[in-house]
């Protein structure tokens, strides 16, 4: 009997080691997918698809218009997400707001491969909460059989010639900071009347744009459907390759250079599957599909040497030394912000 009893516990035990077992397993073996935040045509879709292939780890991805809608919904927890990919000004204003998680650089072990140029900067000193992603310049987009004017001033965007054929950029910071530039002000101003002098600027050429438009420009450009528009670099490159007729320029009042980096937001449900993904985004072959897909000018040394001579010698994907150091960073406006904001909703709603 007792031996009978012994066997029967033995036999229970083993059935609770082998369910424990297969619940360990279920649970380890469990899908994890990273909720990533970007800009719209902001990388190539099928390095999301390859990662999954690599690691096992799924990815949903969403896109947002501009900083300040990503800030806000972050901010605000409308929705939690693992990823994020902000530019330089609102990556400050995240790490003094606490809503961002610091890296372990350990797990991200391609980091090696990022330019001391872009490691240093000072909205992130260090890359203590950011890696970067990609970099560029905001110039002027025009078709040369439509504009007989030589671009070399922000001016032009004012000039009734054109009426009905400029878009603007939909972007507060970009739109009010290169109408600052053409004044002759700093674009990261906290001077109310500077700011005043813009919104007047910009509420006085409004009879003569077209649109505030988003990433929409590539194929309005494209399509020649406008003579002029404030373009990202990486966007002006892409048209470029599409329309010969296209050509960009930095105008000489000087414009805004940015950085865009990877940021872990606060309480991010997965943060080592994170990193992993950092870590492959930095990798030179990875960096290096991304870079011919987007654009953009590359951040990562290894993939800038991968790059055909073309692309390191156009100046829209690498700006000389004069259109660089013509340029400014944006930083953080701080409480200052307000008036930025107050001015942006002043022009959007004049007529």
């Amino acid at each position: 009997m007792r031996k009978e009893k012994c066997f029967f516990i033995f036999i229970v035990s083993c059935l609770l080691l082998l369910a424990g077992c297969s619940g360990n397993s279920s649970a380890s073996s469990e899908k994890v997918t990273l909720n990533v935040y970007n800009w719209g045509e902001y990388i190539d879709m099928s390095i999301l698809d390859s990662f999954t292939e690599e690691t096992g780890i799924a990815i949903n991805y969403d896109t947002y218009a501009n900083n300040e809608d990503m800030y806000t919904k972050i901010k605000t927890g409308g929705a939690s997400y693992d990823i994020a990919i902000p530019s330089d000004y609102m990556i400050e204003r995240m790490i003094k707001e606490e809503l961002l998680e610091p890296l372990d650089l350990s797990n991200i072990p391609n980091f090696k491969n990022i330019d001391d140029r872009f490691t240093s900067l000072s909205y992130d000193p260090g890359c203590v909460y950011s890696i970067p992603y990609m970099w560029g310049t905001v110039g002027i987009l025009y078709n040369k059989d439509m504009v007989s004017d030589p671009v070399d001033s922000w001016s032009i965007l004012w000039d009734e010639k054109y009426a009905d054929q400029i878009f603007m950029y939909d972007s507060l910071r970009d739109t009010i900071g290169i109408t600052l530039k053409m004044l002759g002000y700093t674009l990261n101003s906290r001077s109310l009347a500077e700011l005043e002098d813009a919104r007047d600027a910009l509420i006085s050429q409004k009879p003569i744009v077209r649109a505030y438009v988003g990433d929409t420009v590539r194929d309005s450009m494209i399509g020649n459907e406008g003579a002029l528009a404030v373009a990202y670099s990486g966007d002006a490159i892409f048209c470029i390759d599409n329309n010969s007729s296209l050509a960009y320029a930095v105008p000489k009042e000087g414009s805004n250079v940015w950085c865009d980096a990877i940021v872990i937001p606060k309480g991010a449900t997965h943060k080592a599957e994170a990193e992993k993904f950092i870590d492959y985004l930095c990798r030179p072959d990875i960096c290096l599909k991304n870079v011919e897909y987007i654009g953009y000018s590359t951040v990562n040394t290894e993939t800038f040497g991968m790059l055909s001579e073309e692309m390191r010698e156009n100046p829209a994907f690498w700006p000389t030394d004069d259109i660089y150091n013509r340029c400014e960073v944006f930083s953080d406006l701080g409480e200052f912000v307000k008036e930025y904001d107050k001015v942006w909703t002043e022009i959007l709603a004049a007529n």
